[in-house]
């Protein structure tokens, strides 16, 4: 079949089929309703036949006689089930209707327009070519797609479709062609119901059958039988992509105007602007915008992601479709987390014209399930009423530990509708998320801060419960024992060589091997030695006490001394895109999200798992107190430490490759202290800083108290919070706490020397290294092992067994957000099986 922009071609065909009615092959361009003038011509040709001409004369009536009979044409889409094709359009006064035309054009099986309505809008002489023209100078000036007739009808003129919303009805109804479609139309749409003053009669509307094209919209074929993808109208998303062509995401270029043009775009290819969106929040971004990349949890709104070709690859060669439900219902979900988004709220927001409306409406179940599956939507701290996945999503599955990650899972699961109990070995929930608030205010003694916070699901879950997070400002005084503030251009400068030399063990791991792995500080001190010595420079003893600070950090960051981290891949989740914006403290502790995530969860706290057999049909687990409880499917979410010391005993045992990897992962430690004053003596000098950093006084006391944290800035409590990382952690690790604090004040005292310190109200000091059920803080990549090893530890056994928590989560390791997320993960992996 031509395309439209081929019909300047077929109009002179069409106007020599008419030509050859006359005399050669009667009947192409006859139309049904022929002018009085062509039938005065036809009589008059026949009442006076040339001299000669009888034989001839004989066999136009016979043709003319046939032609009468000829009243309907087939479309000529290969395929297509139209045995009568009906015009939708109705604009020409010669409208074919149900009748004959010369050429039925094809929009999908049920919907055609007849070459007269074409003929109206096309042809520069005819009364409807003004309208089509204004409708193309709008699509060109929006769209990136071309601005065919066909795309106009479809656009335009094809009728509405609407489905009633009576529960023991929803049929589908065409619309008149003068109503407009609208949400709140489509939300409250009854059959009969009174539309631009006009009311069905009769007793009972829903009574009425049916529209039979329906039906056929079900039918597999009926989507290879489109002509154009569905372009959307008014949608939720337009507001987050206005800097894109709309057609690339779905959307209409006739009611979705581009703000941002493309000159724009082309002058500054850098520009990634975030549109502004009133009552919503600045961490929810959802979507890439043009040129930009590197963002943790975003999509490009005008490509699928892989998984979802996976999931959907009928829409591979065109994903039009596919990507305007998509985009639709992630922005709804991010207008409003807070209430389950359901296929029905998302439904009336699907505004295009033609049955395409009713084959998109069908889909959006399926896109629906497949993104809360994965935790794209209606995740978080969401209670539901009823089960988000269809019935053969269930099972019963058994969660051992109830830390983010086991949480996470268990909520997504239960959500879904699967029956889920959660073994706990602590006599509380939150596994290293444990608040303090005997000291007045909410102090973490494991995680409370937030880094990243754009489309951190920890913002998304604070959005949900109205959780205010603060953000922790950029300033960093560094203080000296002795009481002198460093200078910060001697701070930047040293940054700088730390960053250096961290560059320079980024360009020397590109071409080693696993086995040339060597440990990082190892690196770092042979780069460090090569520049002085290469540049002549030296550092002065102040320098490399700020340069021991940053080493100290690093170290606070890794979990662990240097020497035991892999100088090839302590950086590994760098490679992946992360979670980027505000740094910030939750005053509140992460705990009451965790409580939010347990209301309504079966968790059996005081329950040490000691076994897992997986050897037979179902998956027995035993507590050390011999109960026992069985499943289709667990899920395993112990610290690292526990598998590496055996706590849990597998049947079958876990594969080599899995211990291997358990084995090539360091079990990260650091300790933090925290102590209450009578009062704020820090104010004065720190200037309203959310924390300051302290100097070493040598390379031995680096990670000893490196960072002093206001736990609650701007506020009247006088509570500091710090950390021991490093070497700092075993040499406190025999310490009693009071003399832990004694060190602690001794460092206060010296940084603070210009005044009079208190002595603390009272303090904690945390003991993670000795916490049976811990062990750790969280893990990082030992020399000679590699970011793989996350992935391994990921990977189910037989589709039983599965496994959660930092130290699965490759891309995002050692946060509370990376447990949780490898919870939602392995639920979309379990509900998928």
């Amino acid at each position: 079949m031509l395309s439209d922009a081929d019909y300047s071609g077929n109009g002179s065909g069409a106007r020599r089929a008419r030509k050859r009615s006359s005399g050669e092959s009667p009947g192409d361009g006859q139309t049904l309703r022929s002018s009085g003038r062509q039938s005065t011509a036809r009589v008059k040709r026949s009442n006076n036949p040339p001299p000669g001409q009888s034989k001839r004369k004989a066999t136009e009536t016979e043709e003319e006689d046939d032609q009468a009979e000829k009243k309907y044409r087939k479309c000529e889409k290969a395929g297509c089930s139209a045995t009568y094709p009906v015009c939708f359009a109705s604009a020409s006064d010669r409208c074919a209707k149900n009748g004959y035309t010369s050429r039925w054009y094809h929009l999908s099986c049920g919907e055609h327009f007849c070459n007269e309505c074409f003929d109206h809008y096309y042809r520069s002489h005819k009364e409807g070519y003004e309208t089509f023209v204004s409708w193309r100078k709008v699509w060109t000036s929006n769209g990136k797609s071309e601005p065919s007739l066909k795309a106009f009808m479809a656009d335009q003129q094809l009728p509405f479709w609407v489905q009633c919303t009576k529960a023991d009805c929803r049929k589908w109804r065409q619309l008149t062609k003068e109503i407009q479609l609208t949400a709140s139309l489509a939300a409250t749409y009854r059959c009969g119901m009174k539309v631009n003053n006009v009311k069905t009669e009769g007793p009972d509307p829903c009574s009425q059958p049916e529209d039979l094209r329906v039906a056929e919209v079900s039918h597999s074929w009926w989507q290879s039988m489109l002509i154009l993808p569905p372009l959307l109208k008014d949608s939720p998303a337009g507001a987050f992509l206005s800097a894109y062509y709309p057609d690339c995401v779905g959307m209409s270029p006739s009611g979705s105007p581009c703000n941002v043009s493309t000159a724009e775009l082309r002058a500054d290819p850098c520009r990634a602007v975030q549109p502004q969106i009133p009552g919503l929040s600045p961490y929810f971004q959802p979507f890439y915008q043009p040129n930009e990349c590197g963002k943790a949890l975003c999509v490009r709104p005008d490509m699928m992601e892989l998984d979802e070709l996976y999931e959907f690859p009928e829409f591979s060669r065109d994903p039009t479709m596919y990507l305007a439900l998509r985009n639709l219902i992630l922005a709804s979900w991010h207008r409003n987390c807070k209430e389950v988004l359901t296929a029905e709220r998302c439904a009336q927001h699907i505004v295009v014209r033609g049955l395409v409306r009713v084959f998109c409406v069908e889909e959006l179940d399926r896109v629906l399930h497949f993104m809360t599956r994965k935790g794209l939507i209606n995740t978080g701290v969401l209670a539901v009423k009823q089960p988000l996945l269809p019935q053969k999503y269930c099972s019963k599955v058994i969660v051992v530990g109830a830390g983010a990650s086991g949480l996470a899972a268990a909520r997504q699961l239960q959500n879904f509708g699967t029956q889920v109990v959660v073994l706990e070995a602590r006599d509380r929930i939150g596994g290293r998320v444990w608040d303090d608030t005997s000291l007045g205010v909410t102090v973490g003694r494991g995680a409370q801060i937030v880094n990243g916070c754009v489309n951190n699901p920890v913002a998304l879950m604070c959005e949900q419960m109205g959780v205010r997070m603060h953000k922790l400002g950029e300033r960093c005084d560094l203080f000296q024992e002795g009481g002198r503030v460093t200078d910060p251009a001697i701070d930047k400068r040293m940054d700088f060589h730390f960053n250096a030399i961290l560059d320079v063990v980024s360009d020397w791991r590109n071409d080693k091997s696993q086995n040339q792995d060597a440990p990082l500080g190892e690196k770092v001190q042979e780069i460090k030695k090569d520049f002085l010595q290469e540049s002549g420079m030296q550092f002065s003893e102040l320098e490399e006490k700020v340069l021991q600070f940053h080493l100290g950090n690093l170290e606070f960051a890794c979990g662990s001394t240097l020497d035991q981290v892999s100088a090839r891949f302590w950086d590994h989740n760098e490679f992946f895109a992360q979670f980027s914006g505000d740094h910030t403290l939750l005053t509140k502790g992460y705990s009451v999200l965790l409580h939010k995530l347990a209301e309504g969860l079966d968790i059996r706290t005081n329950c040490p798992v000691q076994a897992v057999d997986y050897s037979g049909d179902v998956v027995k687990v035993t507590s050390s107190n011999g109960s026992q409880w069985t499943a289709q499917k667990v899920l395993v979410t112990v610290p690292l430490t526990l598998l590496q010391k055996n706590l849990i005993c597998f049947n079958p045992p876990l594969p080599e490759r899995k211990l291997k990897a358990i084995h090539s992962l360091g079990a990260g430690i650091i300790e933090k202290i925290a102590l209450q004053f009578p009062t704020r003596f820090w104010d004065s000098k720190i200037q309203g800083a959310d924390y300051f950093g302290h100097i070493p006084p040598s390379p031995d006391k680096r990670g000893m108290f490196s960072v002093f944290y206001d736990l609650d800035p701007q506020g009247k409590r006088a509570v500091l919070m710090s950390i021991m990382s490093g070497d700092a952690v075993s040499a406190v690790e025999d310490l009693e706490d009071q003399q832990v604090v004694d060190e602690c004040m001794k460092v206060l005292r010296e940084l603070f020397k210009e005044q009079e310190v208190p002595d603390p109200l009272t303090y904690f000091v945390t003991r993670w290294s000795k916490d049976m059920w811990s062990q750790m803080s969280y893990s990082f990549v030992k020399t000679g092992g590699s970011g793989e090893a996350y992935d391994i530890l990921a990977e189910d056994l037989q589709g039983k067994v599965f496994f959660a928590g930092e130290a699965t989560n490759r891309h995002f390791p050692q946060t509370v957000t990376g447990a949780y997320l490898s919870g939602v993960r392995e639920a979309s992996k379990m509900a998928a099986m």
